[in-house]
């Protein structure tokens, strides 16, 4: 059957605004639930080995279906979770020897942002922003609050890495980190901050105020490596 030119035109016009009204929503709506759900099995709110069907999840974010699955695609990616059809999704849990393998990593990768920006001179927002989260972790210890320690250890190092203006290494180095975020947000407790952890930010910092890449390069390599000892080896001392 031939298509009637008539019926077509009397078809309403596609409004092109409310679809990409619509489209703009969804996408939204896709990076909150991916924040939010992310940020959760960070702090431990979902936990390793919980298991969330897709309505559930759309329930407590207060959405629909769609932007969740889309979400938790994005969250599997990053190895956050397992997304088992018509079963929702599982947080995975991160082992002992994974952390040692993305401790290897980081440590190169942060050390090298380090040094580059250490040789290009740090900007004075990112200057005060260091400071800033210097002064808070020296506060959180003082009180033995162990979260907002590591709340603010993470922005001085993230603060550190961005400055290094280099997207693609500030994208891997987001994706490797959650994994170590999330293992010693869930030890820290047990463990407690390391007692030269204060200081040693300090030198790092020092040494890049004063442009030394190398002196900045060593120390945050040896920082971050101590740190994959201590965190592992209390992984594989901690009763399974």
């Amino acid at each position: 059957m031939k298509p009637d030119p008539q019926k077509a035109l009397s078809q309403p016009p596609l409004d092109v605004a409310s679809v990409v009204q619509a489209d703009s929503e969804r996408l939204n709506n896709t990076h909150r639930a991916y924040k939010e759900m992310r940020q959760r099995i960070l702090d431990g709110l979902m936990p390793a080995g919980a298991q969330f069907l897709e309505q559930e999840l759309a329930e407590m974010l207060g959405m629909s279906r769609t932007p969740v699955r889309e979400a938790l695609i994005r969250l599997q990616d990053e190895r956050l979770v397992e997304v088992k059809p018509r079963h929702g999704a599982r947080v995975l849990a991160v082992s002992a020897e994974e952390l040692a393998d993305i401790y290897e990593i980081t440590s190169d990768l942060e050390a090298s942002a380090v040094r580059r920006v250490a040789t290009m001179g740090l900007q004075p927002a990112s200057l005060q922003r260091l400071e800033a989260a210097l002064a808070r972790m020296e506060a959180a210890t003082a009180a033995k609050d162990f979260p907002d320690w590591l709340s603010w250890d993470h922005d001085f190092h993230a603060c550190l890495v961005e400055s290094a203006a280099n997207q693609r290494l500030l994208d891997i180095f987001n994706g490797l980190m959650a994994q170590v975020y999330r293992a010693r947000h869930t030890t820290l407790a047990g463990r407690g901050v390391p007692p030269s952890s204060n200081n040693e930010h300090r030198s790092i910092l020092d040494a890049v105020i004063r442009r030394d890449a190398d002196a900045a390069h060593k120390m945050m390599y040896e920082h971050r490596m101590r740190s994959r000892t201590n965190l592992v080896g209390y992984l594989k001392g901690s009763p399974r």
